[in-house]
């Protein structure tokens, strides 16, 4: 499906689109009341509730006043609505302020100021610096001179770092009079949720050009949500509108998370429920025989002699409203307060503040904290959530010497900075390509002093480390980039980026030198991605060994390579490269095919190493929650030894010989499947022995085991306590997520950045992490922290407290039901059968409300152990996981011996007081 934008085109494009008037509320004035019932009553619960209030309107059957159950219930509902209500008015004024926003565009001609809410799409919108953008836009025209402008995306994913977007080449030169002139067409798919992609073609109509095709992308748009920066003016065509824009159709209530705890309720309120339909019928019965045959006997006994149809009925259905009663009506309501005010008890944690950012702990999802105390598995990314992501470059290999072995520090070593000073061809091209094969943007300041706005960590460290070599990268118009090297400035023109995927896990830019008119293709990546695409003839063993070396000491590697392209060759290929760039359908997969046809014949000119160190306090967090019984999981796109040194350096998995490491390697279905079965069997035979085994597998591999051997890889899963997954891609990292779930383990899962989104939100608890790599991970999450160590105090002691006091709280509200609830039936044993109630109605609703209510406020704060022994001793949240606290108490044996030997003592009391006072 397409959509065509006409530009400036008023009357076709409000016909067929919707306005840009944001909606975020759930009701209207005129639906509220109903929709909001209609919800509440979708809960069983609640259903059972409203046909005992319903029954009790009977006064042939009802033993108490119908206020007992009716006054509860409204007030239970009225609480629930008025909180919906409360969210909703706040969400209405939010989009209200964002509707009425004052924004310029072009009606007829004419710049007009108009309100954000009547902008339709094919209008061409101005905004000026640190203005908010009101929809999605396409750029036409910036004020800068090569068409560039700057937004920050921090309320749409989150990133800090500032972006470049550009005008279409359609679109460049055209003078700043006659943009609001502007005729022509956008073909662009309908709206979708996905905020790195944008497919499109514009077309402009005469005299501006002449019907010629230009290929848009994402970094052509603008979208709502965003904030101009660093750019006096821009403007663009609306090609979506209010709740169809990019953020709009993100939008929505994520699916509600069931706890363990409220799985266990609901089993115990069906079972509940089943005895109690047991209990009428019996007594039922019962009544109905002693009103046949006892009864007649008593004088005082009324019963007439003959009554209607369905005078079987009364006695059942008046036990049926007495033992109404076991199911507590107020403990959902109770449940949601308490578990409030436990999440903000996380928030209120001066303990789990990062002092560094001055950043706190913040819970999103209020309804999952015991759940915190019953995590069995935690998954965990690894760059920026168990190492700073702070990159600093510390060696390289080139054309074969290593630089950097012996100080640890490449760009402190003699060799490398003679090999820089004297004019090496290898290392000066090595250091060229690590200087302009990016995305960064050169900032200077007031002072001249050069800033590198970088989306990659990598990237940022690996032109740091060419300005330390004497090449720095000092600026950037349109596809011009300059290089100022030894005092001289040299200048390229990028004709073509080839963009990083996870893929392809490589990018490339071609380039030609402004000097002497050659072209290069200077690419980077893993080295699965470069290295098996050297030119034939040379040797590449040193760069896999250098490549095994850096890993093996836990550093992060790269590989640098080049070609020279001839022009007929380029001009080729870049005519492919346009037609794929400018195809609707299926654009990324014709990209790739198109990229690999020039990719190929490199010369390998050395790999990089870059270094990220660990954050304080993972070992120590590791390992006193692997004492807790928790086992952890690494998901990461690193290489295998650089996963494997990470994880020796954190406690994350055990050295020789006190820990093993078990390989699951392959490339086809009959290596990887005999892998399995080797480890599996090893695994088996280990299951006994007091040692610490893991096992590794790669993202190729892993790709084969889910999709030809899920079964034995989710035995696997089971019998192991540590794995490593690396080079695995985000929706690999979700289907691990699946598989342990599927096994009933209470997963968490915690990450940093945008790909670790699709874990965190497939877990059961997902914890992201405000790092540098934005805060889109910690928006997705039910619970964000500022550092990995936080996560140790979130289990032990928040998790912990919560599981204890949820647990608590949940017996203490079916205990106090079937107390008064027995009491009644026993009761009914010395009344006939007839389903008397022995309290009035008073009585009944102060039970609940003044009664028993101490018990639960004081429960909040409940602490059975102090924080620094449940801390000294993680081994205390065993209990915890295996769930003894929510389901034990309520085994059949249990709750007979409770009831009848602790609590049939008060019932004979009431008895007793009873029949006294007859006398």
């Amino acid at each position: 499906m397409k959509r065509y934008v006409y530009i400036n085109d008023d009357e076709l494009s409000q016909d067929l689109y919707c306005d840009n008037r944001i909606s975020n509320r759930k009701y209207t004035l005129l639906n509220f009341l109903p929709k909001n019932l209609w919800e509440q009553f979708s809960r069983f619960m609640n259903q059972y509730f409203l046909l005992i209030a319903c029954l009790q309107l009977w006064p042939l059957i009802t033993p108490v006043n119908p206020a007992s159950t009716w006054g509860p219930l409204i007030f239970i509902f009225a609480v629930s609505a008025t909180k919906e209500a409360w969210d909703d008015y706040n969400r209405y004024l939010s989009d209200k302020k964002a509707n009425e926003k004052e924004v310029w565009v072009v009606r007829q001609g004419i710049k007009k100021h108009i309100q954000a809410q009547d902008i339709c799409v094919g209008n061409v919108v101005w905004l000026r610096e640190n203005e908010e953008v009101p929809c999605d836009l396409v750029l036409i025209g910036t004020s800068d001179p090569q068409g560039v402008c700057y937004v920050e995306t921090a309320a749409l994913d989150g990133e800090t770092d500032l972006k470049t977007r550009v005008i279409p080449s359609a679109c460049m030169g055209i003078d700043f009079e006659l943009l609001h002139k502007m005729k022509g067409v956008i073909e662009c798919p309908i709206p979708d949720r996905d905020i790195r992609r944008f497919d499109a073609n514009l077309r402009l109509f005469p005299p501006f050009i002449d019907n010629d095709l230009c290929p848009l992308t994402i970094k052509n748009t603008i979208l709502q949500s965003c904030y101009l920066r660093n750019t006096e003016w821009v403007c663009g065509v609306a090609v979506y509108t209010g709740n169809e824009t990019k953020l709009g159709m993100s939008r929505g209530i994520p699916e509600p998370k069931l706890t363990a705890v409220d799985a266990m309720i609901d089993k115990l309120t069906g079972a509940i429920f089943v005895f109690q339909i047991v209990v009428v019928i019996v007594l039922g019965i019962a009544g109905n025989v002693w009103k046949d045959t006892e009864a007649v006997k008593q004088w005082y006994v009324l019963y007439p002699k003959e009554g209607p149809w369905y005078e079987l009925l009364v006695i059942p259905l008046r036990f049926e409203l007495l033992c109404s009663i076991m199911i507590p009506i107020s403990i959902k309501v109770s449940l949601d307060l308490v578990k409030s005010l436990y999440a903000k008890f996380i928030d209120w944690d001066n303990q789990m503040i990062d002092q560094e950012t001055s950043t706190r702990s913040h819970a999103t999802n209020t309804a999952i904290s015991e759940d915190l105390g019953q995590v069995e598995y935690i998954l965990t990314d690894k760059t920026g959530t168990l190492t700073e992501n702070r990159m600093i470059f510390r060696r390289c290999c080139i054309g074969g010497i290593f630089y950097g072995n012996e100080s640890g520090d490449a760009l402190k070593d003699v060799e490398l900075l003679n090999a820089v000073s004297s004019g090496s061809s290898d290392v000066i091209r090595f250091v060229t390509v690590m200087a302009i094969c990016n995305t960064v943007i050169p900032v200077k300041s007031k002072t001249g002093a050069i800033s590198y706005k970088a989306q990659s960590q990598d990237e940022d460290a690996l032109v740091q480390a060419a300005a330390c070599l004497h090449m720095v990268f000092v600026n950037k118009n349109a596809n011009t980039l300059e290089i100022n090297f030894n005092a001289s400035i040299i200048q390229y023109e990028v004709l073509d980026t080839l963009e990083f995927t996870s893929d392809r896990k490589r990018m490339s830019v071609v380039v030609k030198d402004c000097q002497n008119g050659k072209i290069f293709l200077l690419s980077k990546g893993a080295d699965e991605a470069i290295i098996p695409y050297a030119c034939a003839g040379q040797q590449t063993r040193t760069f896999t060994e250098a490549v095994d070396q850096y890993s093996q000491l836990g550093l992060r590697t790269l590989c640098l390579a080049w070609r020279e392209l001839k022009e007929d060759e380029y001009q080729d290929w870049s005519l492919m490269f346009k037609e794929a760039n400018s195809t609707l359908v299926d654009r990324e997969w014709r990209l790739a095919e198109v990229c690999q046809r020039l990719e190929h014949d490199l010369e390998i000119l050395g790999v990089t190493a870059i270094e990220d160190r660990l954050q304080d306090g993972v070992p120590e967090t590791i390992e006193t929650l692997r004492k807790a019984g928790i086992n952890f999981w690494m998901l990461t796109g690193d290489k295998q030894n650089t996963a494997i040194q990470i994880a020796l350096s954190c406690n994350f998995i055990s050295p020789e010989p006190k820990g093993q490491l078990l390989l699951i390697n392959g490339k086809t279905e009959d290596e990887v499947g005999r892998s399995l079965d080797r480890v599996l069997l090893t695994m088996r035979i280990t299951t006994s022995e007091p040692k610490d085994v893991a096992f590794v597998i790669d993202g190729w591999a892993l790709e084969i085991a889910l999709k030809h051997y899920r079964k034995v890889f989710t035995e696997l899963a089971i019998l192991s306590r540590t794995a490593l997954c690396c080079r695995v891609t985000p929706s690999q990292k979700a289907q691990l997520v699946e598989i342990l779930k599927s096994c009933d383990y209470r997963t968490l899962a915690i990450g940093d950045g945008g790909n670790d989104v699709r874990m965190i939100q497939q877990a059961d608890i997902g914890v992201g992490i405000s790092g540098r790599e934005g805060l889109q991970a910690a928006r997705a999450a039910d619970y964000s922290i500022g550092k990995f160590r936080f996560l140790k105090r979130l289990i032990l002691v928040h998790g912990r407290y919560s599981y204890n006091r949820t647990a608590f709280l949940s017996q203490y509200s079916f205990y106090k039901s079937l107390l008064i609830c027995f009491i009644q039936i026993f009761f009914s044993f010395i009344s006939g059968v007839s389903g008397t109630s022995l309290f009035n109605s008073v009585s009944l609703m102060a039970y609940n409300v003044f009664y028993t209510s101490i018990p639960v406020l004081v429960s909040v704060l409940d602490k059975d152990l102090s924080e620094k022994t449940v801390m000294q001793h993680p081994q205390i949240l065993f209990y915890c996981q295996a769930g003894r606290l929510d389901c034990y108490p309520f085994y059949p044996p249990y709750l007979f011996t409770f009831i009848f030997k602790r609590k049939i003592s008060s019932c004979v009391f009431h008895l007793l007081e009873l029949l006294l006072m007859d006398y």
